[in-house]
């Protein structure tokens, strides 16, 4: 029985990630964009563009702080950096935002 449970769980959480979207398919339908600070925003509330941010965000800012120790600056300035590479390397169509806080169609 415990098997059985084991198999029936594993087989739902895989079927789970067949519906989770790529960053960039979530980029492409506006679901989420680039920000100023470095990190993936979330544009329309859906669970799968916050599922996406969330794991792509965290991988940022671990990458950061690597980055940020190896050469003795602070993480938000990695970041910072990294979000003008970010931004102008956006694709037309696909969303950033402004320093004010808008989200803009670039």
């Amino acid at each position: 029985m415990k098997t059985k449970l084991l198999v029936l769980a594993a087989g739902l959480l895989l079927s789970l990630n067949t519906f989770a979207i790529s960053l960039q398919d979530a980029k492409s339908q506006g679901l989420v964009g680039e920000q100023p600070n470095g990190y993936l925003g979330v544009i329309k509330s859906d669970p799968q563009a916050t599922a996406v941010a969330k794991e792509v965000n965290a991988k940022r800012k671990a990458h950061y702080e690597k980055i940020a120790r190896k050469n003795g600056i602070s993480a938000s300035e990695v970041a910072k950096l990294a979000a003008e590479k970010a931004m102008k390397a956006t694709k037309r169509g696909q969303y950033i935002k402004s320093s004010n806080g808008k989200w803009i169609k670039k």
